[in-house]
């Protein structure tokens, strides 16, 4: 019989963590070693979904009141929406070396609700221009310091070279509130449209937006690669990263890796302007952050806390620059990164994307004043079936199965019904 000695075990909690396929959170992942060793009462376990299956399964969770993961990952659209309904724990005892001013002040208002925030950003988005310098000097043309979208037509349609494989503009056609309506509703609002009026009545049939479809298909039609109905983020990256587009409009995020000599082959000859406008700069460009949340219903909160904090902290941050580089560091969340000599070495577009990031706005998205926020979506709830009835109604345009009016009647029939069922 042994005396005087005691065992003790620890207990260990496992936090499931919904997370959504990209780069940066791969990156994280890998580094996660790093975090249970400095917490071994802490295990994490990955539950990794592309954008759709994530939303579908968060959402589900969200409405049914259900545990099944600690850590959620949203993006601008849901933060509020949930943390307004009290779905998601309000993030207002961080831990004083997190340092919240840090946080890009559009990225960090577009993750609260009442100034309370409920989501920390791992890494934030705009949208804006890339062009080919090669093809541009070639035409003898010059990109204006702040193009318009009369001008990207004429630009587009001087550079487009259909028989040499070359197409004067790449724009996104792939259906979905994410995908062609989020491009699209920058256009839009840049035109003077919107989607509701000061009294919430849908706007979707106006002449603002008649005008919106008309350049859109005549653009995507004329300038645009083949088949572009099916062209998302990833399709458009490859095609420009192919040489294949003299300008694409899209997300921030591809900055970095149009100028990767690795999966670009025109690395050497990429250059940058903010995303067109047209009667107004209001919504132009878009703003978006994917960001880390702990739901109400989840059972490990206060662990969840300590993990979302790291995960999205100046410390990781400088963990994955001295890991993998300085050029690989989650973009457009923190103001300390823009102030990092090495990256703004590294990220020679780093200047125009906090530019970006921080001239957008969505607290006045339109021309004339609207009682909703967001840039490229409505902070509504039901807005995410109402961008998807849309975009599919754009792309039935785009082929050529409904005319620019039957897709204006159309819109605002489904926006409305929509917003009628979901405003009750």
């Amino acid at each position: 019989m042994l005396l005087g000695l005691s065992f003790t075990t620890q207990a260990t909690t496992t936090l499931k963590i919904a997370t959504i396929a990209n780069g940066d959170m791969t990156i994280m992942q890998q580094l996660s070693a790093s975090f249970e060793k400095a917490h071994p009462d802490i295990k994490l376990e990955w539950h990794v979904m592309d954008d759709g299956e994530l939303r579908k399964q968060v959402l589900s969770d969200m409405n049914s009141g259900k545990a099944n993961f600690d850590v959620i990952t949203v993006g601008t659209y849901e933060a509020p929406l949930w943390g307004k309904k009290g779905w998601l724990m309000p993030l207002d005892n961080l831990p004083a070396d997190y340092n919240v001013d840090d946080l890009l002040k559009p990225i960090r208002s577009a993750l609260s609700w009442q100034d309370k925030l409920y989501a920390l950003p791992f890494y934030g988005e705009s949208s804006m221009t890339y062009y080919r310098k090669d093809l541009f000097a070639a035409k003898q043309l010059t990109m204006p310091a702040q193009p318009s979208w009369d001008e990207v037509k004429t630009l587009a349609a001087a550079l487009t070279d259909k028989p040499n494989g070359v197409y004067g503009l790449c724009l996104r056609g792939l259906a979905g509130w994410g995908d062609n309506v989020a491009f699209l509703t920058t256009m839009a609002n840049a035109y003077g449209a919107e989607w509701f009026d000061a009294d919430w009545k849908p706007h979707l049939d106006s002449d603002e937006w008649r005008s919106v479809l008309k350049d859109y298909v005549f653009m995507m039609q004329n300038f645009g690669p083949p088949d572009a109905k099916s062209n998302s983020f990833g399709q458009n990256l490859k095609l420009f990263s192919q040489g294949k587009c003299a300008m694409w409009i899209d997300s921030t995020v591809a900055a970095g890796m149009v100028i990767n000599p690795q999966i670009s082959m025109v690395a050497d000859n990429v250059a940058y302007a903010p995303a067109p406008t047209g009667i107004t700069s209001n919504g132009s460009h878009w703003l978006w952050a994917w960001a880390l949340a702990v739901p109400q219903s989840a059972g490990h909160k206060a662990d969840a806390e300590v993990f979302i904090s790291w995960a999205t902290s100046q410390a990781y941050i400088k963990e994955v620059a001295h890991t993998v580089g300085w050029g690989a560091i989650p973009p457009g969340s923190r103001y300390s990164s823009y102030a990092e000599p090495h990256y703004q070495k590294l990220a020679p577009y780093s200047a125009r994307v906090k530019e970006a990031v921080e001239s957008a706005t969505p607290e006045e998205p339109t021309l004339f004043p609207v009682p909703y926020q967001g840039v490229q979506y409505v902070s509504i709830p039901g807005f995410d079936q109402m961008g998807d009835a849309v975009g599919k109604n754009v792309s039935a345009l785009l082929e050529g199965k409904m005319t620019v009016d039957e897709t204006l009647t159309a819109n605002q029939q489904a926006v409305t019904a929509i917003y009628q069922a979901t405003a009750k």
